[in-house]
């Protein structure tokens, strides 16, 4: 029963009074019911529009070269002959549990007009003149991309890992004594095997990239010109930054969880056929 409590008045209350909010309408805290109208004004809201744009982006982007740095990262270190494995496991994982604020200070700093990165090509000659990463939108973009999947790339990379660890080593050395080779042996064993932790990582990464948040406002705060502005961070513009909206913010995490729901439902199905 108390677990049911809690439950109750931090899980269920905030999204059936979240839901109610979604049909207000006004500023601050004169609100009144508007019926559908937050959903008429998300069609004519531009802002809304790039956030989403924004949003499906990242999504496009960083969530498959994740889980593929992920997957090809894991193979790598379940080799029992590399050397080093254990510094490198935890070199990739460390990102994971570093202070989100300090990750995102270093980062900002060394995509700076005279940070590590342009002094790095400068000296290489790759580059003539200092990239304004963080004034430019497309760059801005790639650096928003470059921070999650340097973030969370190792923490997929541990369910991949531990997930390779408990496959049946007789699989492979049958495979191996029937000359069959290793890119192959990865392609038609070990990525079968691992489409229930595919599906989880590619869920969870999905979950989490819609509701990015942290990165763009601690390194670009949505900038430049809303170029790297999402949904989440919108819905706290709305609520916190400028007069209040909350019935309209709350229209648009519903958009997050419609959004949320709908490619998940996809990724199950997609793996389900595969298996059949």
């Amino acid at each position: 029963m108390p677990a049911l409590v809690l439950i109750g008045i931090f899980m269920i209350y905030p999204i059936v009074w979240s839901l109610w909010m979604s049909f207000q309408t006004g500023r601050g805290m004169q609100l009144s019911f508007g019926g559908l109208a937050n959903i008429t004004r998300l069609t004519q809201d531009p802002i809304f529009i790039r956030a989403l744009t924004n949003t499906l982006i990242f999504l496009a982007i960083q969530v498959p070269v994740m889980l593929v740095l992920a997957l090809l990262f894991a193979n790598a270190l379940n080799d029992s002959k590399l050397w080093g494995r254990g510094f490198f496991r935890t070199a990739i994982f460390l990102p994971c549990v570093t202070s989100l604020v300090a990750y995102s200070v270093i980062f900002k700093s060394m995509f700076a007009g005279d940070g590590i990165v342009n002094q790095t090509l400068l000296a290489l000659n790759l580059i003539d003149v200092p990239i304004a990463w963080l004034a430019d939108p497309f760059w801005a973009k790639v650096v928003i991309v470059t921070a999650i999947t340097w973030r969370w790339t190792g923490y997929n990379m541990i369910f991949y890992l531990a997930a390779m660890q408990n496959i049946d080593r007789s699989i492979y050395e049958a495979a191996r004594i029937d000359g069959v080779p290793a890119w192959a042996r990865f392609w038609y064993l070990t990525v079968p095997m691992l489409k229930p932790v595919i599906l989880f990582t590619s869920i969870i990464s999905t979950i989490g990239t819609l509701q990015l948040f942290d990165e763009p406002n601690l390194i670009t705060l949505g900038g430049p010109s809303d170029s790297t502005l999402t949904l989440s961070l919108y819905i706290y513009n709305l609520s916190f930054k400028f007069m209040p909206s909350f019935g309209y913010a709350a229209t648009v995490s519903y958009v997050i969880v419609i959004l949320v729901a709908l490619l998940s439902i996809l990724q199950f199905f997609a793996v389900r056929e595969r298996r059949t």
